[in-house]
């Protein structure tokens, strides 16, 4: 299985601690408000004030439970975080919002991603000789579909062909379907995690 590699380190752990602060509270906040925590960058260290691109993934009994983020830096950092966190929580269509009963059962997975580079390939062959498993995060886009995997998919998914073809279902096409107008883009992500909610 191919390890999963993040960017070089940018946050510190005191930065990861005021992250996963905020993460968690906008699922509690959440739970009581229907909606995220409302956030004031100016509160926070300057850099948590730059628009980043993030993901928050949530884990139950090492169950994904789930996961939601941007590919664009629109948001401030640490808004980012909170609005994420809360749309993992209660918004992720693939699962019933999270209930107060197993906030002690929930783990979270931060991903802060840098900005994503075109791939020059002619064909398949050509692409899946440039990923760089276990470092990769791809995102697939094809007319008006857009799809992606975070890095962290390679953990279950090792071979670049597998991965590329469950993206592209993900993405809504065919395992085999392929087209001189498909566009893949790679990123890669600073990723920290931390078992349970932060009180």
């Amino acid at each position: 299985m191919a390890p999963t590699v993040s960017s070089d380190p940018v946050f510190t752990n005191g930065d990861r601690e005021i992250l996963f602060q905020v993460a968690s509270d906008s699922i509690r906040y959440g739970l009581d408000h229907d909606c995220p925590l409302p956030i004031n960058p100016l509160d926070y260290p300057d850099r948590f004030g730059d628009p980043q691109a993030t993901f928050v993934t949530l884990h139950r009994d090492n169950e994904l439970r789930g996961c939601i983020g941007t590919l664009e830096p629109r948001d401030p950092l640490v808004t980012s975080i909170a609005v994420n966190a809360f749309q993992a929580a209660f918004r992720d269509p693939r699962f019933t919002p999270v209930q107060y009963s197993e906030l002690d059962r929930i783990s979270l997975d931060i991903s802060v991603l840098s900005k994503p580079e075109a791939l020059a390939f002619r064909n398949q062959e050509d692409l899946l000789g440039l990923l760089q498993p276990g470092r990769d995060g791809l995102i697939l886009e094809e007319k008006a579909l857009r799809g992606t995997f975070l890095p962290s998919v390679w953990k279950s998914i090792d071979d670049p062909l597998q991965f590329l073809q469950q993206l592209k279902r993900k993405t809504g096409l065919s395992t085999e379907y392929w087209s001189d107008t498909i566009r893949i883009y790679r990123y890669t992500t600073e990723t920290f995690s931390q078992s349970g909610l932060t009180p």
